[in-house]
């Protein structure tokens, strides 16, 4: 993914720096610490993308976003910290780190913007004109759906579209297995309603 080749710099950069100075022996460790969290970041680095590009922030914040990630992976793992369930941990301070970039920006943004002229700047992100007319109106009826979701069925749905199972989600999101599933069904339902219109 050529956007992120900066970030995988800046992130072997940062690791390399934090480590200055070590012993030959430390070096080593912290070379294989190097080698897991890359090869971590290139197995997950696409799904954490789109999932803190879900939170509604640009695309170069949720490169940012994923750059701390890693980052924090790497120093939560120098620390001698749990090695358990490294994607779930990931996407979870994704999560985390994507509602404050986000409420950052929103915070910057009401203060840059005066509240009458706010609305009028919205843009319309629904499909292009050249899209089908079918189509258009099956994914915008599936997206008023899903935008109607309280925002903790919009995380579940979101995780589980990225392949995550009932109890990382749970995990993720500091919620019970019983409420992912609960919160599934009526998505998964609704979702199925509308597309059957």
């Amino acid at each position: 993914m050529p956007g992120l080749t900066n970030p995988i710099r800046l992130f072997r950069t940062a690791a390399q720096h934090s480590v200055a100075g070590a012993t030959a022996h430390a070096d080593q460790e912290t070379a294989a610490l190097q080698a897991e969290v890359l090869a971590l970041f290139d197995d997950l680095r696409d799904r954490l993308l789109r999932y803190s590009l879900s939170f509604g922030i640009a695309r170069h914040d949720a490169e940012d976003v994923l750059q701390e990630c890693f980052l924090a992976l790497f120093r939560h793992l120098q620390a001698g910290r749990s090695r358990e369930n490294l994607p779930g941990w990931a996407f979870r301070t994704t999560h985390n780190l994507s509602l404050k970039r986000r409420a950052s920006l929103h915070a910057e943004y009401r203060t840059a913007v005066p509240e009458e002229t706010a609305e009028m700047q919205v843009c319309d992100v629904g499909p292009g004109p050249e899209e089908h007319l079918l189509f258009s109106e099956r994914q915008s009826r599936l997206r008023a759906v899903v935008r109607a979701l309280p925002e903790n069925d919009q995380m579940c749905l979101r995780l589980r579209a990225e392949g995550m199972r009932y109890r990382e989600i749970a995990s993720t999101l500091g919620i019970s297995l019983g409420s992912v599933a609960a919160s599934l069904a009526r998505s998964f339902e609704r979702l199925q309603r509308t597309d059957a219109r």
